[in-house]
């Protein structure tokens, strides 16, 4: 059940501010609401901290993992030369 806060303008500009550095920095929109709820459920060291808490927290690929998606790849045997590739797509550019 949601309750609504009165606040006055200096803080809902203050809100504002952080919901634009928030979408700035991360690409993430985030509602008053969502942004609320995370400074009352959380103790921040900083801004910057708070900011980073929006951020996807996915770091890419570990290195097993990594290894496993290139094992599905495979050699050809036959290396082509920077001359060749370099011939075939001028070629194919003509061709366009």
């Amino acid at each position: 059940m949601a309750t609504s806060v009165e606040v006055d303008e200096e803080t809902k500009d203050r809100l504002e501010r952080l919901q634009a550095e928030i979408r700035l920095e991360t690409g993430t929109t985030v509602t008053q609401q969502e942004l609320l709820d995370r400074i009352v459920a959380r103790e921040f060291a900083s801004k910057d901290a708070l900011v980073d808490s929006f951020r996807d927290d996915w770091e890419g690929l570990t290195d097993a993992e990594t290894e496993q998606w290139l094992a599905g790849t495979a050699e050809s045997g036959d290396p082509a030369a920077e001359a060749d590739i370099d011939k075939t797509l001028s070629d194919e550019a003509v061709e366009e």
